[in-house]
């Protein structure tokens, strides 16, 4: 049967792919405040698209988590107290992504926890003040991380502590881009919405390349491989319930939602980790 005109018009086209370095950088202006000079062929302050783009996401991660993970290398190889070097770990970590994610953990729990239906709940969520849910979210989510990684480092050393800070960071930001993918917005004037939905390659590639840098440093004695599987493991079951709790309570994701899964995996992947090496699981 011939293609008429009103098929064409309702095809969706797809994206160009903008290439590595572009779709990197892309990533790290989006979830960081670190300064990235435009490239050429690309126009830094037009939104991303989403729809391909992050599957550079592990490789814009990992510059992000650098600092921290050289603050807590330094730090731990320098001998200073566990939890001091914790501490300054995700406070590097804070500051270079200007609490971005901490901000949706903090919305997404005042409004799924705060409300008593969708459009309340969803109005919470766009309140800029912060209530009593989601201040306890960023105390715990703050206290977790901390506590994790200072256990890490007693039981494993500095090289261990910040290959953690390393591999959860990819990893947790793919989890959100999974939400992402497979949960429909629940504002379609959102953040999330505007962005675009990853297609069907994104998240085998992003996931992919995030499992082989933790197999590298599994492979280099940095990590246990029982703790890395347990973290994941545990983030991927946390993923799917705030998929599935989102859903239920606002009808959809949104940006503050992709937030809280990102903070949620990352405190998995430390917990894993502490868990196994408390164990003796070196």
């Amino acid at each position: 049967m011939p293609q008429t005109d009103s098929d064409d018009a309702t095809q969706v086209t797809s994206p160009a792919w903008p290439g590595w370095r572009i779709a990197t950088a892309t990533c790290i202006r989006f979830y960081s405040r670190l300064p990235v000079p435009a490239l050429p062929g690309e126009n830094p302050h037009a939104l991303p698209d989403f729809r391909l783009v992050p599957r550079a996401l592990p490789f814009a991660a990992l510059v992000i988590a650098l600092p921290a993970a050289l603050i807590a290398l330094l730090a731990g190889l320098a001998g200073v107290n566990a939890l001091l070097t914790a501490a300054l770990a995700v406070t590097a970590l804070v500051v270079t992504t200007g609490a971005f994610h901490e901000d949706g953990l903090a919305d997404s729990a005042d409004g799924l926890f705060g409300g008593h239906t969708p459009e309340r709940r969803l109005e919470i969520m766009k309140d800029s003040r912060v209530g009593t849910f989601g201040a306890l979210a960023l105390g715990l989510s703050l206290l977790l991380r901390v506590s994790a990684l200072a256990a890490i480092l007693q039981g494993a050393g500095a090289w261990t502590v910040a290959a953690a800070v390393l591999v959860a960071a990819p990893w947790s930001r793919v989890e959100g881009i999974r939400i992402l993918a497979t949960t429909p917005p629940t504002r379609r004037d959102g953040a999330s919405a505007a962005v675009g939905q990853p297609e069907h390659s994104v998240l085998p590639i992003a996931y992919g390349l995030s499992g082989v840098l933790a197999l590298l440093l599994v492979a280099a004695g940095a990590l246990p491989l029982a703790g890395i599987v347990l973290g994941l493991a545990v983030s991927a079951l946390t993923t799917l319930w705030l998929s599935r709790t989102a859903i239920r309570l606002i009808g959809g994701q949104t940006g503050d939602i992709l937030g809280a899964a990102q903070q949620l995996s990352e405190i998995a992947i430390y917990l894993g980790l502490a868990i196994v090496i408390g164990w003796g699981g070196r």
